[in-house]
Protein backbone atom coordinates (compact mmCIF):
# COMPACT_ATOMS: atom_id res chain seq x y z
CA UNK A 1 0.00 0.00 0.00
CA UNK A 2 1.24 3.47 -1.16
CA UNK A 3 1.01 5.96 1.92
CA UNK A 4 -0.61 8.95 1.49
CA UNK A 5 2.22 11.26 1.75
CA UNK A 6 4.08 10.30 -1.37
CA UNK A 7 1.56 10.73 -3.66
CA UNK A 8 0.28 13.77 -2.05
CA UNK A 9 2.85 16.00 0.06
CA UNK A 10 3.27 19.97 0.56
CA UNK A 11 6.55 19.91 -0.80
CA UNK A 12 4.95 19.03 -4.41
CA UNK A 13 2.48 21.97 -3.67
CA UNK A 14 5.47 24.09 -3.21
CA UNK A 15 6.94 22.94 -6.23
CA UNK A 16 3.69 24.46 -8.31
CA UNK A 17 3.62 27.62 -6.73
CA UNK A 18 5.74 29.39 -8.76
CA UNK A 19 5.20 30.48 -12.57
CA UNK A 20 6.39 27.03 -14.43
CA UNK A 21 8.08 23.60 -13.34
CA UNK A 22 11.00 22.77 -14.93
CA UNK A 23 10.63 19.77 -17.35
CA UNK A 24 12.73 16.59 -16.91
CA UNK A 25 15.57 17.12 -19.29
CA UNK A 26 15.79 20.45 -17.69
CA UNK A 27 16.34 19.40 -14.07
CA UNK A 28 18.59 16.64 -15.12
CA UNK A 29 20.60 19.41 -17.32
CA UNK A 30 20.73 22.09 -15.02
CA UNK A 31 21.41 19.88 -12.01
CA UNK A 32 24.65 19.49 -13.34
CA UNK A 33 25.41 22.63 -14.25
CA UNK A 34 25.13 23.54 -10.50
CA UNK A 35 26.06 20.86 -8.79
CA UNK A 36 29.65 21.09 -10.91
CA UNK A 37 29.84 24.56 -11.70
CA UNK A 38 29.06 25.59 -7.83
CA UNK A 39 32.78 24.00 -7.38
CA UNK A 40 34.61 26.43 -9.27
CA UNK A 41 33.70 29.02 -6.97
CA UNK A 42 36.43 27.13 -4.52
CA UNK A 43 38.85 27.14 -6.95
CA UNK A 44 40.59 30.53 -5.61
CA UNK A 45 40.60 29.15 -2.33
CA UNK A 46 42.40 26.13 -3.59
CA UNK A 47 44.60 28.42 -5.83
CA UNK A 48 45.44 29.98 -2.51
CA UNK A 49 46.28 27.07 -0.46
CA UNK A 50 48.65 25.32 -3.05
CA UNK A 51 50.96 28.69 -3.25
CA UNK A 52 51.09 28.31 0.35
CA UNK A 53 52.09 24.70 0.15
CA UNK A 54 48.40 23.65 2.07
CA UNK A 55 47.30 21.26 -0.29
CA UNK A 56 44.66 18.57 1.06
CA UNK A 57 47.28 16.23 1.73
CA UNK A 58 49.18 18.80 4.07
CA UNK A 59 46.21 20.06 5.78
CA UNK A 60 45.28 17.13 7.89
CA UNK A 61 48.91 17.42 9.40
CA UNK A 62 48.18 21.29 10.34
CA UNK A 63 47.08 22.01 13.81
CA UNK A 64 43.30 21.22 14.01
CA UNK A 65 42.01 24.77 14.12
CA UNK A 66 44.09 25.81 10.87
CA UNK A 67 43.06 22.32 8.85
CA UNK A 68 39.72 22.80 10.05
CA UNK A 69 39.59 26.38 8.88
CA UNK A 70 40.31 25.88 5.62
CA UNK A 71 38.48 22.64 5.39
CA UNK A 72 35.13 24.43 7.16
CA UNK A 73 36.04 27.54 4.33
CA UNK A 74 35.94 25.34 1.30
CA UNK A 75 33.29 23.32 2.41
CA UNK A 76 31.13 26.88 2.36
CA UNK A 77 31.97 28.48 -0.03
CA UNK A 78 31.63 25.78 -2.92
CA UNK A 79 28.26 24.49 -0.93
CA UNK A 80 26.96 27.64 -0.07
CA UNK A 81 27.30 28.52 -4.06
CA UNK A 82 25.32 25.37 -4.66
CA UNK A 83 22.53 27.13 -2.40
CA UNK A 84 22.83 30.19 -4.55
CA UNK A 85 23.02 28.87 -7.87
CA UNK A 86 19.79 26.90 -6.93
CA UNK A 87 18.01 29.94 -5.73
CA UNK A 88 18.90 31.76 -8.66
CA UNK A 89 16.83 29.18 -10.81
CA UNK A 90 13.88 29.10 -9.05
CA UNK A 91 13.34 32.46 -8.12
CA UNK A 92 14.40 33.70 -11.79
CA UNK A 93 12.51 30.78 -13.93
CA UNK A 94 10.12 28.91 -11.84
CA UNK A 95 9.27 31.92 -10.07
CA UNK A 96 9.34 30.63 -6.63
CA UNK A 97 10.95 32.09 -3.05
CA UNK A 98 13.54 30.50 -1.61
CA UNK A 99 10.84 28.87 1.10
CA UNK A 100 9.43 26.90 -1.15
CA UNK A 101 12.21 24.74 -1.64
CA UNK A 102 11.05 23.03 1.97
CA UNK A 103 12.20 25.86 4.40
CA UNK A 104 8.72 27.17 6.03
CA UNK A 105 8.58 28.51 9.20
CA UNK A 106 7.59 26.45 11.82
CA UNK A 107 8.78 23.92 14.10
CA UNK A 108 12.62 24.61 12.49
CA UNK A 109 13.90 23.64 15.87
CA UNK A 110 12.25 20.76 16.42
CA UNK A 111 13.06 19.15 13.16
CA UNK A 112 16.51 20.31 12.56
CA UNK A 113 16.87 19.08 16.45
CA UNK A 114 15.38 15.75 16.04
CA UNK A 115 17.46 15.29 12.24
CA UNK A 116 20.74 16.14 14.22
CA UNK A 117 19.89 13.52 16.66
CA UNK A 118 18.38 10.73 14.55
CA UNK A 119 20.99 11.25 11.96
CA UNK A 120 24.30 10.84 14.88
CA UNK A 121 22.15 7.34 15.97
CA UNK A 122 22.13 6.29 12.56
CA UNK A 123 25.31 6.54 11.70
CA UNK A 124 26.33 5.48 15.29
CA UNK A 125 24.27 2.28 14.55
CA UNK A 126 26.30 1.62 11.68
CA UNK A 127 29.68 1.60 13.70
CA UNK A 128 27.52 -0.02 15.85
CA UNK A 129 26.90 -3.31 13.59
CA UNK A 130 30.73 -3.43 12.87
CA UNK A 131 32.42 -3.22 16.31
CA UNK A 132 31.02 -6.25 18.18
CA UNK A 133 32.31 -8.04 15.47
CA UNK A 134 35.69 -7.08 15.59
CA UNK A 135 36.03 -4.73 12.52
CA UNK A 136 36.91 -1.64 13.90
CA UNK A 137 39.38 -0.82 15.47
CA UNK A 138 41.47 2.08 17.02
CA UNK A 139 44.39 3.77 15.08
CA UNK A 140 47.26 5.33 16.17
CA UNK A 141 47.41 8.85 15.81
CA UNK A 142 49.27 12.25 16.91
CA UNK A 143 47.67 13.20 20.33
CA UNK A 144 47.01 16.76 18.76
CA UNK A 145 44.75 15.55 16.75
CA UNK A 146 42.41 13.60 18.50
CA UNK A 147 39.83 14.20 21.39
CA UNK A 148 39.81 17.10 23.43
CA UNK A 149 43.14 18.96 21.60
CA UNK A 150 40.91 18.68 18.59
CA UNK A 151 37.63 19.50 19.68
CA UNK A 152 38.00 23.13 18.46
CA UNK A 153 38.82 22.38 14.94
CA UNK A 154 35.85 19.81 15.29
CA UNK A 155 33.30 22.37 15.68
CA UNK A 156 34.71 24.34 13.13
CA UNK A 157 34.55 22.14 10.85
CA UNK A 158 30.60 21.34 12.01
CA UNK A 159 29.85 25.19 11.98
CA UNK A 160 29.30 26.31 9.09
CA UNK A 161 31.40 23.48 6.90
CA UNK A 162 29.26 20.32 7.21
CA UNK A 163 25.80 22.38 7.85
CA UNK A 164 26.14 24.40 4.77
CA UNK A 165 27.73 21.35 2.86
CA UNK A 166 24.81 18.76 3.62
CA UNK A 167 22.23 21.54 3.36
CA UNK A 168 23.29 22.22 -0.55
CA UNK A 169 22.94 18.61 -1.37
CA UNK A 170 19.78 18.13 0.24
CA UNK A 171 18.41 21.44 -1.40
CA UNK A 172 19.32 20.62 -5.20
CA UNK A 173 18.24 16.79 -4.64
CA UNK A 174 15.54 16.41 -2.61
CA UNK A 175 14.21 20.54 -2.11
CA UNK A 176 14.54 21.04 -6.02
CA UNK A 177 14.72 18.10 -8.28
CA UNK A 178 12.64 15.63 -6.50
CA UNK A 179 9.58 18.05 -5.78
CA UNK A 180 9.75 19.75 -9.12
CA UNK A 181 9.63 16.33 -10.62
CA UNK A 182 6.89 14.43 -8.80
CA UNK A 183 4.97 17.80 -9.33
CA UNK A 184 5.28 17.74 -13.33
CA UNK A 185 5.52 14.15 -13.76
CA UNK A 186 4.47 11.57 -10.92
CA UNK A 187 6.61 10.97 -7.61
CA UNK A 188 8.14 7.92 -8.50
CA UNK A 189 10.22 9.88 -11.16
CA UNK A 190 11.27 12.32 -8.21
CA UNK A 191 12.34 9.62 -6.09
CA UNK A 192 14.39 7.87 -8.93
CA UNK A 193 15.74 10.29 -10.89
CA UNK A 194 17.02 12.33 -7.62
CA UNK A 195 18.23 9.39 -6.00
CA UNK A 196 20.59 8.37 -9.06
CA UNK A 197 21.47 11.92 -9.77
CA UNK A 198 22.57 11.88 -5.82
CA UNK A 199 24.45 9.09 -6.38
CA UNK A 200 26.35 9.81 -9.89
CA UNK A 201 27.27 13.46 -8.20
CA UNK A 202 29.76 11.30 -6.02
CA UNK A 203 30.39 9.30 -8.93
CA UNK A 204 33.90 10.93 -9.18
CA UNK A 205 34.85 10.46 -5.45
CA UNK A 206 38.30 8.06 -4.81
CA UNK A 207 37.81 4.76 -3.96
CA UNK A 208 34.09 4.29 -5.29
CA UNK A 209 33.01 0.75 -5.42
CA UNK A 210 30.03 -1.05 -7.01
CA UNK A 211 28.51 -1.39 -3.76
CA UNK A 212 29.07 2.10 -2.73
CA UNK A 213 27.12 3.72 -5.39
CA UNK A 214 24.32 0.94 -4.81
CA UNK A 215 24.39 2.83 -1.15
CA UNK A 216 24.91 6.35 -2.48
CA UNK A 217 21.36 6.17 -4.52
CA UNK A 218 19.87 4.31 -1.10
CA UNK A 219 20.81 7.43 0.60
CA UNK A 220 19.19 9.63 -2.05
CA UNK A 221 16.22 7.12 -1.48
CA UNK A 222 15.73 7.44 2.29
CA UNK A 223 16.81 10.81 2.22
CA UNK A 224 13.56 11.55 -0.39
CA UNK A 225 11.62 9.52 1.48
CA UNK A 226 12.63 11.38 5.36
CA UNK A 227 11.67 15.14 3.32
CA UNK A 228 8.59 13.71 2.19
CA UNK A 229 7.17 12.24 5.47
CA UNK A 230 7.93 15.39 7.68
CA UNK A 231 6.75 17.47 4.58
CA UNK A 232 10.00 20.11 4.98
CA UNK A 233 13.80 19.95 3.92
CA UNK A 234 14.89 21.38 7.67
CA UNK A 235 15.16 17.66 9.13
CA UNK A 236 16.71 16.06 6.28
CA UNK A 237 19.73 18.66 6.07
CA UNK A 238 20.38 18.26 9.61
CA UNK A 239 20.59 14.32 9.07
CA UNK A 240 23.10 14.98 6.47
CA UNK A 241 24.99 17.23 8.12
CA UNK A 242 25.50 15.35 10.93
CA UNK A 243 26.05 12.11 9.21
CA UNK A 244 29.64 13.39 7.64
CA UNK A 245 30.36 15.23 10.46
CA UNK A 246 30.00 11.90 12.50
CA UNK A 247 31.73 9.83 9.97
CA UNK A 248 35.18 12.71 9.35
CA UNK A 249 35.65 14.60 12.49
CA UNK A 250 33.59 12.06 15.12
CA UNK A 251 35.06 8.63 14.65
CA UNK A 252 37.85 9.48 12.04
CA UNK A 253 36.37 7.14 9.15
CA UNK A 254 36.57 8.48 5.72
CA UNK A 255 33.57 10.32 4.34
CA UNK A 256 32.69 9.48 0.73
CA UNK A 257 36.09 8.04 0.23
CA UNK A 258 38.20 10.69 1.71
CA UNK A 259 40.02 11.35 4.30
CA UNK A 260 38.81 14.97 6.43
CA UNK A 261 40.59 17.65 7.99
CA UNK A 262 40.18 19.29 11.56
CA UNK A 263 40.77 16.50 13.81
CA UNK A 264 38.30 13.93 15.27
CA UNK A 265 36.90 12.94 18.58
CA UNK A 266 37.58 9.29 18.14
CA UNK A 267 40.11 7.79 15.62
CA UNK A 268 38.79 4.47 14.22
CA UNK A 269 39.40 2.58 11.43
CA UNK A 270 38.11 -0.53 9.60
CA UNK A 271 40.02 -3.79 9.64
CA UNK A 272 37.19 -6.01 8.34
CA UNK A 273 36.39 -7.04 4.61
CA UNK A 274 36.16 -4.64 2.33
CA UNK A 275 32.98 -5.30 1.71
CA UNK A 276 30.94 -5.07 5.34
CA UNK A 277 33.28 -2.28 6.34
CA UNK A 278 33.56 -0.34 2.91
CA UNK A 279 37.36 -0.09 2.92
CA UNK A 280 38.96 2.83 1.67
CA UNK A 281 35.68 4.40 0.84
CA UNK A 282 34.49 4.54 4.21
CA UNK A 283 31.79 3.23 6.18
CA UNK A 284 29.47 3.85 3.63
CA UNK A 285 30.67 1.78 1.25
CA UNK A 286 30.46 -1.59 3.47
CA UNK A 287 27.06 -3.64 4.04
CA UNK A 288 26.71 -2.37 7.20
CA UNK A 289 25.46 0.70 6.19
CA UNK A 290 23.37 -0.81 3.25
CA UNK A 291 21.57 -2.57 6.33
CA UNK A 292 21.34 0.75 8.49
CA UNK A 293 19.59 2.47 5.16
CA UNK A 294 17.21 0.08 4.78
CA UNK A 295 15.80 -0.69 8.28
CA UNK A 296 15.28 3.48 8.50
CA UNK A 297 13.46 3.21 5.09
CA UNK A 298 11.44 1.04 6.49
CA UNK A 299 10.23 2.66 9.51
CA UNK A 300 9.91 5.94 7.70
CA UNK A 301 7.85 3.81 5.52
CA UNK A 302 5.75 2.13 8.01
CA UNK A 303 5.93 4.57 11.12
CA UNK A 304 2.06 5.07 12.21
CA UNK A 305 0.61 8.60 10.93
CA UNK A 306 -1.76 10.87 13.41
CA UNK A 307 -3.80 11.36 10.32
CA UNK A 308 -2.86 15.27 10.46
CA UNK A 309 -0.35 17.00 8.46
CA UNK A 310 2.71 18.58 9.73
CA UNK A 311 2.16 22.07 7.57
CA UNK A 312 -1.05 23.19 6.78
CA UNK A 313 -1.55 26.49 6.00
CA UNK A 314 -2.01 28.00 2.52
CA UNK A 315 1.12 27.56 -0.30
CA UNK A 316 1.72 30.97 -1.31
CA UNK A 317 1.34 32.04 -5.24
CA UNK A 318 4.64 32.56 -7.35
CA UNK A 319 6.88 35.91 -7.10
CA UNK A 320 6.11 38.81 -9.40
Amino acid sequence: MIPQWLTHNRLYDLARSGRRLTPWWGVIGIGVLIAFGSQIFALPISIVLFFLGMVEENTVNQPPLVSGLILSLVLAVSFGAMILLTWLWIRFFEKRSFVTLGFEPGRVFFLYGRGLLIGLASFTATVGLLAPLGYITVENSNPEQVGLAALGGVLLVFFPGWLIQGAAEEVLTRGWMLPTLAARYRPWLGLLISSLFFAVMHGLNPNLSILAMINLGLYGLFAALYALREESLWGICAFHSIWNWAQGNLFGLEVSGQSVSGGMIFNLMESGPDWLTGGAFGPEGGLATTIVLLLSMAIIWWWPTSGQQMITQPVTTHQS
